[in-house]
């Protein structure tokens, strides 16, 4: 079955609000630290102040696309569970969850069964390998099937413009599953009522 859920890209206290207070809050909510080409990227101090607040039982995760130092030392005390590395590799990721003790989600972009292997370069390393699309901060999808050979054991997150209505086809599948474009509106902001509908919808599967 489904492992849990993760909304990715939150960026307003309302929403926020709403989903940490949802009778089914996901497992984790994720927020675009450093990306500033995506759309729901926070600047710092704002980002600060939005999760300044408590979480209940969710993880909040901090997405980040090879991070520097100096980010990485201003963010280390924020709210923070995870830091979700993209374009990081194996040597780099192992050196971040040494120094700054946090866990780790490994974030492989996947086009292709090469792409998919590299999850062996992080397994001693992450707490949670993510297979996502080309896409970063586009909504693309990617080719789920490429992900049959990975071990169940893997503990595995996957995102890549999934839909709601994909959650009872995948409520089989060994995932914890990451939406951030199929729960907006046309003007790509966070819509209330399709989270509502999500978290309800996996709460029956």
């Amino acid at each position: 079955m489904i492992q849990n859920l993760k909304i990715c890209g939150i960026s307003d206290p309302e929403t926020l609000d709403f989903i940490l207070n949802h009778p089914h809050p996901p497992k984790f909510i994720g927020f675009i630290t450093n990306y500033k080409k995506s759309k729901r990227y926070v600047e710092y101090q704002n980002l600060k102040n939005l999760i300044n607040v408590g979480k209940k039982q969710t993880n909040f995760v901090s997405v980040l696309v090879s991070p520097t130092n100096e980010l990485l030392g201003k963010i280390r005390d924020l709210n923070f569970d995870y830091f979700q590395l993209y374009d990081v590799d194996p040597i780099r990721t192992f050196e971040i969850k040494k120094k700054y003790e946090i866990k780790i989600i490994s974030a492989l972009t996947i086009s292709n069964k090469e792409d998919v292997d590299r999850y062996k370069d992080y397994l001693e390393i992450s707490d949670i390998i993510l297979f996502d699309s080309k896409g970063y901060h586009r909504s693309e999808s990617f080719d789920h099937k490429l992900l049959e050979q990975v071990p169940n054991e893997v503990n595995k997150m996957i995102a890549g413009n999934i839909q709601i209505d994909d959650i009872p086809n995948l409520k089989n599948k060994d995932f914890i599953i990451d939406l951030s474009g199929s729960i907006e509106n046309n003007e790509g902001k966070k819509d209330i009522n399709k989270i509502d509908r999500l978290l309800k919808l996996f709460a029956k599967t």
